[in-house]
């Protein structure tokens, strides 16, 4: 089984001002005359980390990383203004601009394969290939599923903390409740809010419990943007047409992807990757079969890691053993 590859640090860091308000951290690391691949971090609001580099031979791709508006190190932290689906894709390609890059690999997982497939659905003629873990639609149906009724009946222990932190009178809409209190002014219940919402999501990630997912979800720095933009984006619809991803697929033909998905993925179930890729014919699905969501979990590992391999034969295979 393979295993992620060793820590590497970035050989460069930016600021890139994408508006009058949002600045974003970005940085590069491996082979600069490599590969370009994005790593499209989740959430929306989660931000990026030393793992996020870590898929990637560095010997073969030029790795880019970057932090979402609101998210990790780009600032300002948990801003809500000036912050949709449109503008992230905007982004994208100011950041690709800016690196000079003419065409790149799209490597996403959870809301950051979401980002990915719109961005690759506005800018097709702009992606080499797409890597997906965890795919979310992010449909009405997701949702609710997560945050209202489904995995609640999975995860009935998690959920009470959840569930609780909220009125009886509110329960009917768990989103737009936990919402209201993290764009309130009282300081002490965005907090709680943003605990319960994130710790919630971390409790559920993995298909064994997972004491690091757990701790990192309870990082409150970590916690405030990831509810915030998250009940931000889901209040919204994401900011996209009604099963608006489905819909366009047929914009993906020619791009070659490969989608990755835990077949006990709670967070984002199964069907998400099932309807992506019978619309898609040039997607490969690999459904890993002792995992949840996840990107950490061993068998995730292993089929990323192998799917970068594998992108990099129909690019680079000289350089592929």
């Amino acid at each position: 089984m393979l295993v992620l590859f060793p820590e590497i640090k970035p050989y460069a860091t930016h600021r890139l001002k994408v508006s009058s308000l949002h600045d974003l951290y970005l940085e590069e690391a491996g082979n600069p005359d490599g590969i370009p691949i994005v790593f499209v971090h989740g959430g929306p609001g989660a931000g990026s980390d030393a793992s996020s580099r870590r898929f990637f031979d560095p010997d073969v791709y030029r790795i880019v990383v970057f932090d979402q508006r609101g998210a990790g190190r780009s600032t300002p932290h948990a801003e809500l203004e000036d912050n949709t689906t449109q503008t992230l894709v905007a982004d994208m390609e100011a950041i690709r601009h800016f690196l000079k890059i003419d065409k790149w690999v799209l490597f996403g997982g959870s809301w950051g394969s979401t980002l990915s497939l719109v961005y690759a659905q506005t800018y097709p003629e702009n992606v080499m290939g797409l890597i997906l873990r965890g795919i979310f639609l992010c449909r009405d149906e997701d949702l609710q599923w997560f945050y209202q009724s489904g995995a609640s009946r999975i995860f009935p222990d998690y959920w009470e903390d959840y569930y609780e932190h909220i009125p009886e009178a509110e329960r009917d809409d768990m989103i737009a409740a936990y919402y209201r209190r993290l764009i309130g002014q009282d300081e002490i219940a965005r907090m709680g809010a943003a605990k319960n919402w994130s710790l919630w999501e971390g409790r559920c990630l993995t298909l064994r419990p997972s004491v690091q997912a757990v701790e990192k979800f309870s990082d409150p720095h970590l916690a405030m943007s990831l509810a915030r933009i998250e009940a931000h984006y889901f209040m919204n619809e994401a900011f996209m047409e009604t099963n608006q991803i489905l819909n366009n697929a047929h914009k993906l033909h020619g791009i070659p992807g490969i989608i990755v998905h835990g077949r006990y993925d709670v967070v984002c179930p199964l069907d998400n990757a099932t309807a992506l890729h019978k619309l898609w014919p040039d997607s490969e699905l690999l459904i890993v079969r002792d995992a949840g969501h996840s990107a950490l979990e061993p068998g995730i590992i292993d089929a990323l890691v192998r799917a970068t391999a594998e992108m990099a034969k129909l690019f680079r295979p000289e350089q592929v053993s």
